[in-house]
């Protein structure tokens, strides 16, 4: 499958902050990517590069294949659309004058498809209701509307659901699915939320402190959170020595606990742990949560840089 959208080695600096350190993306054609990471993880400074809002300090991107620096990239971003932060739009005016607005702003040549426009995102009975009487979810589902203006195959959402209550969450939700299964608009979701990214996305990218921690399709990441194994022992120490020699992703829970990603051979580990002088309280297999995941993936990034400065 094509790429949309890939990013190579993008780094970008605000005085001595990193914002993004050599971030490697790729999204596919026709997927839903989310893009995971807390707040100030640099989700929002990428999707500002791309939109061409702010430049790389270093590295590149291609959409469409095109590279951001050659000059045809602007005709590249008039193929997606994007609602960064806060949907645009225009208070005191209704939903049809607002989606109106969009069109002239485009240079588009008339008001075709327009109707058609604001019943996919269902608001074609808002009628002379001005958006500042709006619902949140409303004002959220017509930002999407008029990133549609001019019937762009790549949409970029940052952060859409924050704030909503559930219903305007499972409006949301549902506006994507169809957008992306009828409409084959590939969407790029930035989010924080977990659990209501895994309702939608085939692919994700999980980002921390501007690095990208790993990427996966939604199979891959649903069989990393099948299972987990918690082991508590009497030397956590010992423990993670015999871990960190075999090069295995972990998590301490607390002084005596630590959960694995990988599936053990137990009698071998009690072998080792002897050697350690440590014994095994109790070994546990139980699911894990995407949140319990993502932490264990900036855990372990976290674990490995503390080594490397050891070094």
């Amino acid at each position: 499958m094509d790429d949309i959208l890939k990013t190579n080695a993008i780094c970008k600096y605000y005085k001595q902050f990193k914002a993004l350190d050599d971030l490697t993306m790729h999204v596919p054609k026709g997927s839903i990517y989310g893009f995971v990471g807390r707040n100030g993880a640099g989700k929002t400074t990428l999707i500002r590069i791309i939109c061409g809002l702010q430049h790389p300090t270093s590295g590149e991107f291609e959409l469409y294949g095109i590279r951001n620096t050659n000059k045809a990239i602007s005709e590249s971003r008039r193929k997606m659309g994007a609602v960064i932060e806060t949907p645009s739009i225009y208070p005191d005016m209704t939903a049809v004058d607002n989606l109106k607005q969009q069109y002239r702003i485009l240079g588009l040549p008339d008001f075709d498809g327009l109707q058609e426009l604001l019943k996919l995102v269902g608001l074609e009975h808002t009628g002379k209701k001005k958006v500042r009487n709006f619902s949140l979810g409303m004002r959220q589902r017509l930002g999407i509307a008029i990133a549609l203006c001019g019937n762009p195959d790549f949409l970029v959402l940052d952060e859409p659901i924050n704030g909503l209550d559930p219903q305007g969450i499972i409006e949301i939700r549902n506006l994507i699915l169809k957008l992306n299964r009828e409409q084959e608009i590939t969407v790029l979701i930035s989010s924080h939320i977990l659990e209501e990214l895994s309702k939608l996305a085939t692919h994700y990218g999980f980002i921390d402190n501007g690095r990208m921690l790993c990427e996966m399709r939604a199979e891959e990441l649903e069989a990393s959170c099948q299972s987990c194994m918690r082991i508590t022992v009497t030397d956590l120490q010992a423990l993670t020595k015999i871990l960190d020699h075999k090069n295995i992703t972990y998590r301490i829970i607390d002084s005596r606990t630590a959960e694995i990603d990988t599936k053990l051979n137990i009698t071998q580990l009690v072998q080792e742990l002897s050697e350690e002088t440590c014994e095994i309280i109790s070994v546990k297999e139980q699911e894990r949560s995407l949140e319990s995941f993502y932490i264990s993936l900036i855990e372990n990034a976290d674990h490995k840089g503390r080594q490397g400065e050891t070094i």
